[in-house]
């Protein structure tokens, strides 16, 4: 059973600096893209940054480019999010998706609960 468990969510003053881990089981760790989204209230959810299956090519959305970054150990099947610089508008319940290097579409894509991170301004 694959599980998806993120942690380091929570109330942080704008300006400060959170730092998400995403731990797997169940799953070939090596073999998935990770990935992190974020879902505002009211809003879809959106892309936030991604990070190759071996830990190269790591990409971002523009609104978080230069603020945030991803990274992975695989040795730990643990992918992270440091996220620095934090604004109000970061407010957003996170997730971790996996997707799997091999799947020819999202359909078997995983996720986890979500962490909520809150910025305080």
């Amino acid at each position: 059973q694959v599980q998806l468990v993120e942690t380091g969510g929570g109330l942080v003053q704008a300006g400060g600096s959170l730092r998400l881990s995403c731990s797997a089981s169940g799953l070939t760790f090596s073999r998935y893209q990770m990935n992190w989204f974020r879902q505002a209230p009211g809003k879809e959810r959106e892309f936030v940054a991604a990070i190759s299956s071996s830990g190269g090519s790591p990409s971002y959305s523009d609104s978080v480019k230069g603020r945030f970054t991803i990274s992975r150990d695989n040795a730990k099947n643990t992918v992270y999010l440091q996220m620095n610089s934090l604004k109000p508008e970061d407010t957003a319940v996170y997730y971790c998706n996996a997707h799997n290097i091999f799947a020819v579409t999202t359909d078997y894509d995983k996720w986890g609960q979500g962490t909520q991170v809150t910025v305080s301004s």
